[in-house]
């Protein structure tokens, strides 16, 4: 039996090359294993095949690596081909990127009026429309990571349901567990010089724009006593003027759909309900920080986090090898993200014993029961929901997270692999019938 997968790039910090790399570590004694890629790290037992696709710019670099894919699968006659990537001539798509549609129009809620515009002329979101309208029609096989990401997929392309399975993402267990708080949690606070005692939140993701870091910011300046935030939401520059220059993080000019049914209107932005005013029940914490791990514009960030007197309070440490370390130095996990097909990062933190606070435009949110594992809020932007959520978290965290490491040990990655086996096995037969 010949497989081939697909992958452009492979990355040490990527959750689906690690997922990829899980999978065809359980198949290897079983089959040919090929993989078609652009840049990877060889591997024993694995024929590698390169693409040399254009770099200049992600539009030509998405279509010419589909296309040298394309012709190079050509040429090796495979019983099934496997693809982790936005691509046209496999057998079966795993959509971890979920659906580009969803995520352009859910950009186009906040994002200003020329910028909404030029996505309508972008050459890059008008070649990943075309290639994910062929490939969700032609692909024979579609894997979705949640039932979020399956129903946009249907919504936006009317795609059969029976057509599409979905697989959660995986989790490992043993190198992501509570255990790690014993081996770590002191160690790691030591070295960043945080208190033993201090409240410590954590944030993992690629992109702060999307992954709502500025959202979060916010809502941790509602919970600290110094925090700059006026009863109109706004963040106070040292002019004493309003601004709200966070692209992410803008007040809509009309009612909007974000997510999960939640829409934002003009009464809500006058009565304060969207944009969150400083509720002085809410409380503040003397000790508290936040880490922030991964790619992203830091510079813009922490002047952002500056503006909102907190910059004391973020520290930035970019992307981390060893980031289960950091799961065991905190005490809560918050990403409010505006889009996650299925944040690895998300389950990491509850296989680590950590409450999670996210929102339901990320797939995980499938998997928390509100109060329980953590919280998962409607609307990404509401920083006022979001600071209740935290301060609720921090003060149930310990048995808050006991349930969310139950919670995801119902998911194993081992398990993942597995059923995306027997997805392939159908494929197989799917082939060879077709």
């Amino acid at each position: 039996m010949k497989l081939i997968f697909i992958k452009k790039n492979f990355s040490v910090h990527g959750g689906a090359e690690n997922y990829m790399k899980t999978l065809i570590a359980h198949l290897r004694d079983k089959a040919d294993i090929h993989v078609v890629a652009k840049k990877w790290i060889e591997s024993p037992g694995i024929t590698f095949h390169k693409i040399n696709s254009l770099s200049l710019g992600s539009f030509l670099s998405t279509i010419t690596f589909n296309a040298g894919t394309c012709r190079k699968i050509k040429t090796l006659r495979a019983d099934c081909i496997i693809s982790f990537e936005r691509t046209t001539c496999q057998d079966i798509y795993r959509a971890g990127e979920g659906c580009h549609r969803e995520w352009l129009r859910l950009r186009k809620t906040f994002e200003p009026f020329w910028k909404k515009y030029t996505f309508m002329i972008n050459p890059l979101h008008i070649a990943l429309l075309r290639i994910e309208k062929q490939l969700f029609s032609d692909t024979k096989i579609i894997i979705a990571n949640s039932n979020m990401v399956k129903s946009q997929i249907i919504r936006h392309y009317s795609i059969p349901e029976e057509k599409i399975q979905v697989i959660y993402n995986g989790v490992d267990l043993k190198r992501f567990s509570p255990k790690n708080t014993e081996l770590y949690r002191d160690k790691v606070r030591q070295e960043l010089s945080i208190g033993k005692d201090t409240k410590l939140i954590l944030f993992v993701g690629s992109g702060f724009e999307r992954k709502g870091l500025g959202a979060l910011l916010r809502a941790i300046s509602l919970l600290t006593p110094h925090g700059n935030i006026n009863y109109a939401g706004n963040v106070i520059t040292r002019s004493g003027t309003p601004s709200l220059s966070l692209r992410g993080d803008k007040v809509p000019k009309q009612s909007h759909r974000l997510g999960a049914g939640s829409v934002i209107s003009k009464k809500e932005i006058a009565t304060s309900r969207f944009i969150g005013t400083r509720n002085d029940k809410m409380g503040g914490f003397e000790d508290l920080k936040l880490l922030v791990i991964g790619k992203g514009n830091i510079k813009k960030f922490q002047s952002i986090a500056k503006k909102y007197g907190i910059n004391d309070r973020v520290s930035f440490l970019g992307p981390q090898k060893e980031i289960e370390k950091f799961y065991a130095a905190a005490d809560i996990f918050a990403l409010p993200t505006i889009y996650d097909p299925f944040s690895n990062a998300t389950l990491e933190a509850m296989a680590s014993g950590l409450p999670v606070i996210t929102t339901k435009n990320n797939g995980v949110s499938e998997l928390i029961q509100d109060g329980e594992e953590g919280f998962a809020i409607e609307n990404p932007l509401n920083h006022n929901m979001l600071a209740e959520k935290i301060k609720s978290a921090l003060a149930e965290h310990e048995s808050m997270g006991r349930k969310a490491r139950l919670r995801a040990e119902k998911f194993p990655i081992e398990k993942a692999a597995d059923e995306f086996i027997r997805i392939i096995i159908k494929g197989l037969f799917l082939t060879s019938s077709g």
